[in-house]
């Protein structure tokens, strides 16, 4: 008797586990000739650049970095396909968190991708959803959060926009809603309007009203506060009733690392929840990489947050909700979740992230970012005209 399925006891079987540990075994044969950056050779230089051009003319315009992978790395070196190693400071935008041609990754992704399904979406979820699903709303409400819900979908922006359909369908009518100024919500039709940059969506008809707030300012705390909370009472007077939600990175990512303050945000939550304002605190970038797994847990505004958006880190991205904001059936909805090994890839990341003293006062990331901190610093001190803080937080580092 077994207690197992046929699909689970095909991919314990000793033989296929034995391949798996075949391909990795390998694998880290071939990483060990990556190990410090070096130049492209000679003989692939010219095809790499032809291909570049003709990717470049087929996708509709060239690529912002001359990057096409070879398909393998080691940590911090990726190799091109000109047979260049590089440092790679981008991180795929922040979502290769362990660097590259990890081999645990790889190793739960080889054997997902034996699964009958490659995509998994509305219709046809296998076990691995379910179980990433519950695996991370736990470690959401570590301290009781109460988010009760949590939707997949395959990219970041996809997170903020059923984020936002969820506050405007709890708040309707109300067809407005907030953001901070110098925000990126992604570039879809309606994030494009939230993203404060006009240049990214030239052209584009508008789709949502949104009306901004200055972020915190760590140089002038109170002042920052009260300029932000003057700016929000203008808002939501000038538009009684009308805004549904406000959008809240927790830290400005592509604006450069600027990081807020609990003190910040909850005298701007406390303000929206007089006027049934719900928040909704924009993941993608932060998940993982403070001193807790959520920013929103590190600073301590677990029981405030309505919806949470989750991407980049995570390689499956998802909105977190409470209860008294469930949809209706329908309203968000998709054909693929996403990959099947990128779901094993994601469960294996939030596993090891949350089991491998990452967070905390002294974690791995706060470690981390206290070293970069010290050496930009030093840097700074050398060349105070080229290179200027904030220098971010965890392991969201920038200059």
């Amino acid at each position: 008797m077994t207690n197992r399925s046929k699909g689970q006891d095909f991919l314990n079987d000793s033989e296929v586990q034995e391949a798996i540990n075949t391909l990795s075994n390998k694998l880290d044969d071939y990483k060990k000739h990556i190990t410090g950056v070096k130049a492209a050779d000679d003989d692939l230089a010219d095809s790499y650049q032809n291909t570049l051009d003709e990717f470049g003319q087929n996708r509709g315009g060239k690529l912002f970095f001359p990057y096409l992978g070879s398909g393998l790395g080691n940590g911090p070196f990726v190799e091109l396909d000109d047979g260049s190693v590089k440092y790679d400071f981008i991180i795929g935008i922040g979502v290769h968190f362990f660097g590259h041609s990890n081999t645990e990754i790889m190793k739960a992704m080889v054997k997902a991708s034996l699964s009958n399904t490659s995509m998994q979406g509305h219709l046809q979820q296998n076990v691995d959803s379910a179980k990433y699903v519950k695996t991370l709303l736990k470690h959401a409400n570590k301290y009781d959060a109460g988010l009760d819900h949590c939707f997949l979908t395959t990219t970041g922006v996809m997170s903020n926009e059923n984020a936002v359909k969820i506050a405007f369908h709890k708040r309707r009518p109300a067809d407005r809603m907030l953001a901070f100024k110098k925000c990126f919500a992604g570039r879809t039709m309606a994030m494009a309007h939230v993203t404060d940059k006009p240049a990214y969506r030239i052209g584009i008809p508008k789709t949502i009203d949104v009306d901004y707030v200055p972020f915190y300012d760590p140089e002038n705390h109170q002042g920052s506060i009260d300029c932000a909370v003057a700016c929000l009472k203008e808002h939501l007077n000038r538009h009684p009733g009308k805004h549904a939600c406000f959008l809240m990175e927790l830290i400005q990512g592509e604006a450069g690392s600027l990081v807020g303050h609990t003190d910040f945000f909850m005298a701007l939550i406390e303000e929206c929840k007089k006027h049934d304002v719900s928040i909704i605190a924009d993941e993608v970038q932060t998940f993982g990489r403070t001193s807790e797994l959520f920013a929103f847990q590190h600073f301590k505004l677990d029981k405030h947050i309505d919806i949470v958006c989750v991407g980049k880190n995570s390689q499956v991205c998802s909105t977190l909700f409470r209860e008294d904001h469930k949809p209706q059936p329908g309203l968000i909805s998709q054909t693929f979740t996403t990959s099947t090994s990128t779901l094993a890839a994601a469960q294996y990341i939030l596993d090891t992230i949350t089991s491998e003293g990452y967070y905390g006062a002294d974690g791995k990331n706060m470690k981390l970012h206290a070293h970069f901190e010290k050496h930009l610093h030093a840097l700074h001190e050398k060349y105070p005209e080229k290179i200027k803080g904030p220098y971010g937080i965890g392991a969201m580092v920038g200059m």
